[in-house]
């Protein structure tokens, strides 16, 4: 005869007041965000780009020697807009993951 696989334990359906504890912390992480920054340069710090955690451009700057190559400037503000995008994004998944990962747990 064959043998049956043993069956995993159930896991007890998260409460109510866990989801909402659990969302609460989201929210706070999330508005925590939007104080955090990222900083990148581009053209060896020709041009540099400070961006929040909720991916809002902070500051640009700008070295003055860059200014007479209009197509090298605009090249580099798009470098660094899109590094400092994807570090942003990074971040955000970083602090997010606690709960994300969390979640399987309650599901």
């Amino acid at each position: 005869m064959a043998k049956r696989k043993a069956r995993p334990a159930r896991q007890r359906p998260p409460t109510l007041k866990q989801i909402q504890e659990l969302q609460t912390k989201m929210l706070e992480a999330q508005e925590a965000l939007g104080q955090e920054t990222v900083s990148v340069s581009a053209g060896g710090g020709a041009i540099k780009v400070v961006m929040s955690g909720h991916q809002k451009i902070k500051s640009i700057e700008i070295e003055p020697a860059v200014l007479e190559d209009v197509e090298m400037l605009q090249d580099l503000i798009i470098a660094a807009i899109n590094e400092a995008i994807e570090k942003s994004q990074q971040l955000a998944a970083d602090k997010m993951s606690a709960f994300t990962g969390g979640l399987q747990g309650l599901i």
